[in-house]
C-alpha cells in the first residue's frame, strides 16, 4: 500500500549517508582495504561480515560519540576493535589505529558514490519549488567533500551537520535549526532518512514531517529500530526509493 500524501510541505531536508550516498558500499571497501592488509587471504564472506558489523555497530558506540559522550576516534577505535575480534585479527591500540584509520578512509572515500535515484528525486523536488537541503549526522567538513564528490555540491546545502552543535540526530535541534535556515516552520517540512528511530520519529518529534526511507536489503540490525509495524502504528510514510518521494509529497 502506498502511504498517504503529504500536504502543505514546503521543505525537504535529507539526510546524507545511505540516503543520497551509497554509504554502506563505501564501509565496505573501507574495510576491505584494511583487512586484506592484515588478513591477505580473508574471503569474501568475512568481508562481507566485517562490513555488516561496522555498520551494525551493535554496542551503539557511533550513537555515543553523536551523543557527546566519545570522540570520533574513540568510537571508531571501538568498533574497528569489535571487527577484528569477531574474525580473530590482533586487537589496535592507540598507537596502531591511526595507520589503520587512514588505510581505511582511502578506500572509504573513493568509493563514493550516489544512489540511482537520487539525482533524479532531487531535481524534482527542486522543479517543484521545495526548498531542500541536508542534515547529517557526520561532521560537516567531510559532508561537503561527499555532497560535492557524488554530484550533490551545487543542488543540495549542507545545513546541520554534527559541527554545528557538536550533537546529532535525535536531538530535536538539529532538526529545528535546518528547518531555521530553510526559513519555513516545522510542520511545512519533510525530513527524510534510512533509520526508522533518530531520523524518522526524531523528526517528528521535533516538530517535522518524518518519512523513513526503507531501502530494500539495507537495514542495519544491531541497536537501529527497523520495524515497518512501529512506523505504521506512528503514522510515518514508509518508502524504498528516493524515486517515491515526489509522489508522497504529491509533486
Amino acid at each position: 500500500m502506498s502511504p498517504a500524501r503529504l500536504a502543505g510541505v514546503r521543505g525537504v531536508l535529507l539526510d546524507i549517508d545511505d540516503t543520497l550516498v551509497v554509504t554502506r558500499e563505501a564501509f565496505g571497501a573501507g574495510i576491505a582495504a584494511v583487512l586484506r592488509e592484515r588478513v591477505p587471504d580473508i574471503t569474501g564472506e568475512r568481508l562481507a561480515e566485517a562490513t555488516a558489523m561496522w555498520r551494525a555497530d551493535p554496542n551503539g558506540h557511533y550513537r555515543r560519540y553523536v551523543r557527546g559522550e566519545l570522540t570520533k576516534d574513540e568510537q571508531r577505535l571501538h568498533r574497528a576493535n569489535e571487527v577484528h575480534a569477531h574474525l580473530g585479527v590482533a586487537r589496535l591500540d592507540r598507537d596502531t589505529f591511526p595507520a589503520w584509520d587512514a588505510v581505511f578512509w582511502d578506500g572509504f572515500e573513493a568509493a563514493w558514490r550516489p544512489f540511482d535515484d537520487a539525482a533524479g528525486a532531487v531535481a524534482s523536488l527542486t522543479g517543484a519549488g521545495l526548498a531542500l537541503g541536508a542534515l547529517t549526522n557526520a561532521e560537516g567538513p567531510m559532508s561537503q567533500r561527499k555532497l560535492v564528490a557524488t554530484g550533490f555540491g551545487d543542488s543540495v546545502r549542507l545545513l546541520v551537520s554534527l559541527s554545528t552543535f557538536g550533537v546529532g540526530k535525535p536531538d530535536p535541534r538539529v532538526f529545528r535549526e535546518g528547518v531555521r535556515l530553510l526559513g519555513l516552520e516545522p510542520e511545512e517540512t519533510v525530513y527524510v532518512g534510512d533509520e526508522l528511530d533518530t531520523d524518522a520519529i526524531a523528526a517528528r518529534e521535533a516538530g517535522l514531517h518524518g518519512v523513513w526511507l526503507d531501502r530494500p536489503g539495507a537495514r542495519r540490525g544491531g541497536v537501529h529500530l527497523e520495524d515497518p509495524g512501529v512506523a505504521r502504528e506512528l503514522g510515518i510514510p514508509v518508502i524504498g526509493s528516493l524515486g517515491e518521494l515526489p509522489g508522497l509529497l504529491g509533486r
